[in-house]
């Protein structure tokens, strides 16, 4: 009797250890490259898991005889009964998006898989396109092509970057205290073929991002290897010339991968004086696994590019037929600007529940730009010509460790992170200036030291279908100003602490409906020379927003996302670097209301829109002189795309922006526009062929808009009206590209 207790207990012993074994497996593709987010599934325990960076996953409570799921949107999914618990192995086979087979409860982030279908469907081939994947995201070119777009977002006229945080792989591209305007973001530096994700949120929620994420974030994420060479020419219209070519340096392995990237870009644009334009971009990554599934990283960078511009012309001269719209009234602005990046990532796995990841990298950053905004308001002899100009060099590092655990039945995902940034710009310079040749005047010239060092702690709690998300994020700022015009040597200094606390709720009501309500404070700093100005006062303004939405599939082929969001701005003083002086612009409140729609009409045929209503108001000025210029209350982007239609893909886009108040009382309207692109590819082996035509509509639209008061040479009195930079007419271009 004894005897049969014990073999009873030793059995049950051994059944216990069986069926509460932990699983460790890898997920790759046919290339044996590691799939990231494929949702892994027990269908007898009902457990879950998605894999990682490195393919690797960790699912909990299974044994020998399970039957477990893999799948991962764009592959085949697949199902196995478990037959060993060790090197467990799994290939999905890369097939056509299928919007049905997406299951919203399974996804680890639901609104970037929208963007990996996007980019799937709609591939990009300009670092405009890549901004613009980004529902409800508007930019604006308005310097000759080499300066950064001008950025509108959720009633926001960002300018180029103040309130959105852009990244790279890991790396800032904000500029903060630049010489042109705060978190200035020039984006031309990646290569668009080599991106291979688009991370992207709204609002200020996310205890990893910082400074300047208030409107939202966008991270891009380079591709880790290539499926196979490429080289591809374009050409088209105003003798535009772009080259692209991108090569393995190694074949693909499980364990390193290499490849090259290069592109050069040539244009005159539709302007009477041309913009002699010219871009080279050059980008190398390698990709290391070791025998424990660590990831390491390396990539280098180098862009460098030059323009002339024919700047923002007067309405008036264009009215009265002194110039056309491709004119200008001072074509001498320009500028010239370079970028090189070192980049070091590496993903350690401490254990099955614990994750590192890090990167650390280095940025050398040169910038100068002419502008003339006013012509001869100011100086009525020489002209209003400006300079720009700064030299940067940007050290930093990140580290986030991610450890997963379980209170009783609720599983606990805890996140904790440091990251610092150091910038050291010198010659830092505004000036005024004739023929881009002779100095005028210098209104500004110093060096600007800042650093930012940041730490920050993310709950996630998962109560079965809800999921509760706390955090706090910490930021410490240490600002220094030397001004070179002032003839005894000081150092002007201040430093600045911020805590932002976050608070969001995700519930799967359904398998295809989800729930989320979001909550947060953001910030985004101002400029050194402000901040000094200022005495270290309302130097790191605020933001204090809350999203409520959805994510819902009511059918199998079709996805919405909607969400009624508010969003409210401390005051602020914000630094005009065109005119070295300190602005004060109040307290702000947008709401408004978001919309994506995603529909796959046939196996090959795919529909999207995605629109953004808005109001944003100055809380401190009366009714009727509180609008905020330039801010958009409507914006709708959409269109058709088809693939793999007998060899055809292509599509047909549109943009459209609402008519906006350009000044306080809205006296001065910035005229709204609609844009309608169109392109087509055939594809037979190793050859694609592709015909492309912006604004195929040939409509007369304006990609910026200010109101400025100007004065001609010969005018007596300044005028305030629209100045603008005309959008790109019909614009035809051809593209073959070579795979291999």
């Amino acid at each position: 009797m004894i005897k049969q207790i014990l073999a009873l207990l030793l059995f049950s012993c051994f059944s216990t250890l069986v069926t509460a074994q932990n699983l460790k497996g890898l997920v790759v593709n046919e290339l044996n490259q590691p799939l990231e987010a494929a949702y892994v599934y027990n269908e007898t325990t009902e457990s879950h898991a998605h894999t990682a960076e490195n393919g690797v996953f960790v699912l909990t409570n299974t044994s020998l005889g399970d039957s477990i799921r893999i799948g991962l949107l764009g592959y085949k999914r697949k199902l196995v009964k478990l037959e060993v618990t060790e090197n467990f192995r799994i290939v999905l086979e890369e097939k056509t998006f299928q919007l049905d087979e997406m299951v919203i409860k399974e996804e680890m982030n639901t609104v970037n898989t929208i963007s990996r279908l996007d980019l799937n469907i709609t591939p990009v081939n300009s670092s405009q396109e890549v901004l613009r994947k980004v529902p409800g995201l508007f930019i604006g070119q308005h310097a000759g092509g080499g300066k950064a777009e001008q950025i509108f977002l959720r009633g926001f006229d960002i300018d180029h970057g103040t309130d959105i945080s852009l990244s790279v792989d890991g790396m800032p591209v904000n500029m903060v205290s630049h010489a042109h305007g705060q978190g200035y973001s020039d984006l031309h530096f990646v290569i668009p073929e080599t991106v291979n994700k688009i991370d992207f949120d709204k609002g200020g929620y996310y205890a990893q991002e910082g400074d300047f994420n208030t409107a939202g974030y966008v991270n891009f994420k380079t591709k880790d290897y290539l499926k196979q060479n490429e080289i591809s020419l374009s050409a088209g219209q105003f003798n535009t010339l772009r080259t692209v070519g991108l090569f393995n340096l190694m074949e693909n392995t499980k364990n390193q991968n290499a490849y090259v990237a290069m592109e050069y870009i040539g244009t005159d644009g539709p302007y009477k004086s041309p913009q002699n334009f010219n871009r080279l971009n050059l980008f190398g990554k390698y990709v290391m696994f070791s025998p424990e599934n660590d990831k390491l990283t390396l990539t280098a960078s180098h862009f460098t590019s030059r323009w002339d511009a024919s700047g923002q012309i007067p309405q008036r001269e264009v009215d009265n037929g002194n110039i056309s719209r491709f004119g200008a009234i001072d074509d001498t602005e320009g500028g010239e600007t370079e970028r090189t990046n070192l980049n070091v990532t590496f993903d350690k796995y401490i254990d099955d529940n614990t994750k590192l990841s890090s990167n650390a990298f280095y940025s050398h950053y040169a910038f100068e730009l002419y502008s003339n905004f006013t012509f001869f308001l100011e100086d009525p002899v020489n002209g209003d010509q400006i300079f720009q100009k700064e030299d940067r060099n940007i050290f930093g590092a990140n580290a986030a460790i991610s450890h997963t655990k379980f209170l009783g039945n609720t599983e606990l995902v805890l996140t904790s992170g440091l990251g610092i940034r150091h910038d050291i710009s010198d010659d830092v310079e505004l000036s005024r200036t004739l023929n881009r040749s002779t100095t005028l005047e210098s209104i500004q010239l110093g060096d600007i030291n800042q650093t930012n060092i940041d730490a920050f702690v993310n709950a996630e709690f998962e109560f079965g279908k809800l999921k509760i998300a706390p955090a706090l994020r910490l930021d410490y700022f240490k600002f220094l100003y030397n001004d070179a015009l002032q003839t005894e040597y000081e150092t002007l200094s201040e430093t600045k602490t911020i805590v932002s606390p976050k608070l969001n709720f995700f519930f799967n009501a359904q398998d295809n409906l989800q729930l989320y309500l979001k909550s947060g404070l953001g910030f985004h700093s101002n400029d050194t020379r402000v901040v000094v100005a200022n005495g270290g006062e309302d130097i790191l303004p605020r933001s204090y927003g809350a999203d409520l939405g959805t994510v819902w599939k009511p059918f199998p082929k079709l996805i919405v996302n909607t969400a009624l969001w508010y969003l409210f701005l401390e005051q602020e003083f914000v630094y005009v670097g065109d005119a070295g002086v300190v602005e004060p612009s109040g307290k702000t409140r947008r709401y408004g209301w978001d919309f994506g729609l995603r529909y796959q009409m046939t196996d090959w045929l795919f529909l999207d829109t995605d629109a953004t209503v808005t109001n944003a108001r100055s809380i401190d000025e009366p009714d009727g002189e509180n609008d905020i210029p330039l801010a958009p209350d409507f914006t709708l982007t959409g269109g058709l795309s088809f693939d793999d239609l007998n060899g055809f893909s292509g599509g047909l886009r549109f943009r459209y922006l609402d008519d906006r108040a350009a000044n306080e009382d809205n006296s001065i309207v910035a005229e709204g526009y609609m844009v309608t692109d169109f392109n087509i590819n055939y594809s037979m082996k190793n050859i694609t062929l592709g015909l492309a035509i912006e604004n195929l509509f040939d409509v007369e639209w304006n990609e910026t808009q200010f109101a400025t008061e100007s004065r001609l040479q010969n005018e007596a009195q300044s005028v305030e009206e629209i100045h603008f930079t005309p959008g790109t007419p019909f614009f035809l271009k051809g593209t073959i590209s070579y795979k291999f």
